[in-house]
């Protein structure tokens, strides 16, 4: 399979740069620090196996979440740039069969995943050497790591050949592995003890879509979140078939694309409301309430409006009313049911948990959405070469960052706002978490507006709207993330105190104790973790329009 040219081209191609080379050596450097930093240091043996069970635990979560993030960012880019580079027919016309180009392009871009995976071995070996941990539960790790790396990257490969651009095959990309990951172990997380039947085992293998509880379940964490419910699943075993599933299907339905028809793409020629008959015009007033019919003709823009902020919200897809609305009543309706559950599980939970759990959907909800609106603001700009022509307007570099900031931010804002009613339902079932409420609510604002910022920084420091996405998806991810697998490591190896300051950096983390979510009550997170959320705002937004104000000059 490496004479195929596919692979020399991408796989070689990506391993001879540097940004390859850097991510390799800092995967080695984090995870060898790790087996380090827990290696004993005195003549006593430990024959219980604790220390290498603890470190591996914050191996395996470590190596997961990694893979997370980088699987899914060459795969859902790989196909999509070949056609808008044109070189995808070409490739087409080639003697090479449709398996031929699929397998080429998934061990091209699985394959740098896959080496990252074979470079922690010697990290797993020295957790070997410790004592305590069974080679057989090494191995069964590493299996459910390969297992991800392809499928991802063949969900990945999916979505490019459907995609029109890089950077919404990322969003969306990300958008599948986020629902795979997260969003699957809701029901089972709400409806345990309460359903048997079909509805449970259905229920079962929606959550077997996740890696999580497999890896759990490996690390010897897989009654956590069981609420003292026994469950005999064989969360490894459904995962692998179900991975392996998804990844022949994604597998047959890319190479069947390979043809003529991944260039049709049908679209409807459509005809403007307003030159349409009354009878017509009437009926699309109502049922698109006016404002949000997407074939009415838009007015001018007024003479005290920012011509930028309106030129985003028509030019962007999410940006137009019509999908605006769409975007708020899919949360609204999250919104809604997390209010079902609410009612329904305050006595076995508690509202603090269940405000945690409204936490993480709107942090899940910024890291998600945030990239997909502010990463192309100003280097989407670059990419189609029509800074040039705000460069021709009277605009000020000031004028162009605020409609930007501003179109992107209301939409964020729109859809943060269809989850609050969440809130007012656990405020109606116990009126003193009132204080903590407000708490989150600040941090929640002041957490948007961070994201919002960074996303807008990297946009202006990159040239191209996929790297941006993928950036700002990695770095957003890991602020949030990352202290969280310190925090796992509590006490095995990390102290009370080097837990505390890594959570301080985690919006997620300030929330969760706002909300006095049980297992951060005792960190003192607050206020500095505001603080920090508010001086990286700023320091994010003199960067960006240092950066713009320089791309604005005459060249």
């Amino acid at each position: 399979m490496i004479s195929n040219p596919i692979i020399q081209r991408e796989l070689l191609g990506m391993l001879r740069t540097r940004k390859a080379v850097m991510i390799q050596l800092l995967v080695v450097a984090v995870l060898a620090a790790l087996v380090i930093f827990r290696w004993p240091t005195d003549a006593m043996a430990d024959h219980s196996g604790m220390q290498a069970q603890q470190i591996l635990q914050l191996f395996g979560y470590g190596l997961m979440v990694s893979l997370v993030l980088l699987a899914p960012v060459f795969p859902a880019t790989s196909i999509v740039k070949e056609k808008k580079a044109g070189t995808l027919a070409l490739l087409l016309n080639s003697p090479m069969s449709s398996w031929s180009i699929f397998f080429g392009k998934l061990v091209g871009v699985a394959g740098f995943v896959i080496m990252l995976i074979v470079l922690s071995t010697p990290a797993a070996a020295a957790c070997i050497a410790m004592g305590g941990v069974n080679p057989s539960q090494m191995l069964s790790l590493y299996g459910i790591l390969l297992l991800l790396a392809l499928e991802y990257a063949a969900i990945g490969l999916l979505v490019s050949s459907f995609a029109a651009t890089p950077d919404s095959a990322l969003r969306l990309t990300y958008g599948v592995v986020l629902f795979l990951v997260v969003i699957t172990l809701g029901p089972y997380q709400f409806f345990q003890g309460t359903v048997t039947g079909p509805l449970l085992d259905l229920i079962v293998w929606v959550r077997s879509l996740s890696p999580l509880p497999a890896v759990m379940q490996l690390m010897g964490h897989g009654a956590v979140g069981s609420q003292g419910i026994t469950s005999d699943v064989n969360w490894v075993m459904q995962f692998a078939i179900l991975s392996g599933a998804i990844t022949i299907i994604a597998a047959c339905w890319t190479a069947s694309r390979f043809g003529s028809k991944i260039f049709d793409k049908s679209r409807a020629q459509g005809k403007i409301t307003d030159e349409q008959s009354a009878r017509v015009q009437a009926y699309r007033r109502i049922m698109y309430l006016w404002f949000f019919d997407p074939q009415r003709r838009s007015g001018l823009i007024g003479r005290f409006t920012n011509p930028v902020r309106v030129k985003e919200f028509r030019t962007r897809k999410f940006g137009r009313a019509h999908w605006i609305l769409r975007l708020f009543g899919v949360c609204l309706i999250l919104s809604l049911g997390l209010i079902l559950m609410t009612t329904m599980s305050t006595m076995n939970w508690g509202a603090q948990t269940l405000g945690g759990i409204v936490v993480l959907l709107q942090m899940a909800l910024i890291v998600l959405v945030t990239p997909s609106l502010a990463s192309g603001i100003i280097c989407g700009e670059i990419e189609t070469r029509s800074w040039q022509l705000l460069q021709a307007t009277p605009l000020s570099t000031f004028t162009i960052v605020k409609g930007k900031l501003t179109s992107a931010a209301l939409t964020l804002m729109l859809m943060l706002m269809a989850t609050m009613p969440a809130y007012a339902t656990l405020y109606l079932i116990d009126e003193s978490l009132l204080t903590q409420i407000a708490n989150t609510l600040v941090s929640l604002l002041l957490t948007a507006v961070m994201a919002l910022m960074v996303t807008a920084c990297i946009s202006s420091l990159v040239s191209k709207t996929s790297t941006a996405t993928a950036v700002s998806y990695t770095l957003l991810v890991g602020i949030f993330l990352l202290p969280m697998l310190v925090w796992l490591g509590l006490d095995a190896p990390f102290t009370h105190a080097t837990v505390e300051k890594a959570l301080m950096i985690s919006p997620l983390a300030g929330a969760l104790k706002l909300i006095e979510m049980p297992q951060f009550v005792d960190f003192a997170i607050i206020p500095f973790n505001w603080y920090l959320l508010g001086g990286i705002s700023v320091v994010s937004f003199l960067i960006m329009v240092f950066r713009t104000w320089q791309l604005s000059r005459p060249r």
